[in-house]
């Protein structure tokens, strides 16, 4: 390995010589690099390029474009494969999304005889709850009329819903609503005192649905929701669906 630090040493002495003397110098270089019998890392040395061309450029240039143009047709087909699976998610996703959001309507609320108070309820049995006025229906899967959410794929579902009262002075707060599936009660919330004028309360349940099941929230029977009924709210959403029908 005389050779190289030789190569060096006279590019250095180069830059430090005359102008004259570089032509000279250069056919040295030249003359050493091809007479040089050990194996460069790069397997053959490239004079024409060395000297007659760009000075940056090796042996290993014609190595470094190939894999350049070979990881750009990868990226290529890689960035097919992402847009055409992007585009059957979109597609899929589009078929489920089932989620809804509403309220109750403050003007069902009536006067309850014998006081000021506007509720809803109080009745002699239970009665779904319908909260009328709906600010998401994706899939059109719940009716506002009844206040039922049917399932028309299964999956595992959430519900959420907030049961909000208020009474006047001296009033007795006394709700009780609850969560029901297919006529079975799952969750409920209820307040019953006169130690406050107004309470809410909210409660969150995830439930495994098949096609045709249906979700509603009810108020017991003898109880009551008053005033600022909008307040009360109810939704749900697929969380994913089941191969199970």
């Amino acid at each position: 390995m005389v050779v190289l630090p030789l190569l060096f040493l006279l590019g250095v002495l180069c830059r430090c010589g005359h102008v004259e003397a570089q032509s000279s110098t250069t056919e040295m270089l030249k003359q050493a690099a091809l007479q040089l019998k050990e194996t460069l890392t790069c397997d053959k040395w490239d004079c024409n390029c060395t000297f007659n061309r760009q000075r940056g450029c090796c042996c290993a240039a014609p190595e470094m474009y190939q894999i350049e143009e070979d990881t750009f047709i990868r990226m290529t087909y890689l960035w097919n494969d992402i847009s055409t699976l992007n585009d059957k998610v979109q597609a899929l996703t589009a078929s489920m999304k089932f989620s809804f959001k509403a309220t109750m309507d403050s003007n069902i609320a009536v006067v309850i005889p014998g006081s000021t108070e506007h509720c809803f309820g109080p009745f002699n049995t239970n009665v779904p709850i319908p909260y009328s006025i709906v600010s998401l229906n994706d899939g059109y899967v719940y009716n506002p009329s009844l206040g039922v959410f049917t399932a028309t794929r299964a999956g595992v579902y959430v519900f959420s819903f907030t049961a909000y009262s208020s009474v006047e002075a001296n009033g007795r707060l006394y709700h009780k609503v609850q969560l029901v599936k297919n006529g079975k009660p799952i969750s409920g919330v209820w307040e019953n005192n006169r130690e406050d004028g107004e309470d809410s309360a909210s409660q969150v349940v995830m439930l495994e649905m098949m096609r045709g099941d249906q979700v509603y929230t009810e108020l017991i029977s003898g109880r009551k929701l008053c005033k600022h009924l909008e307040f009360n709210v109810f939704s749900g959403y697929m969380m994913y669906p089941s191969n199970d029908e």
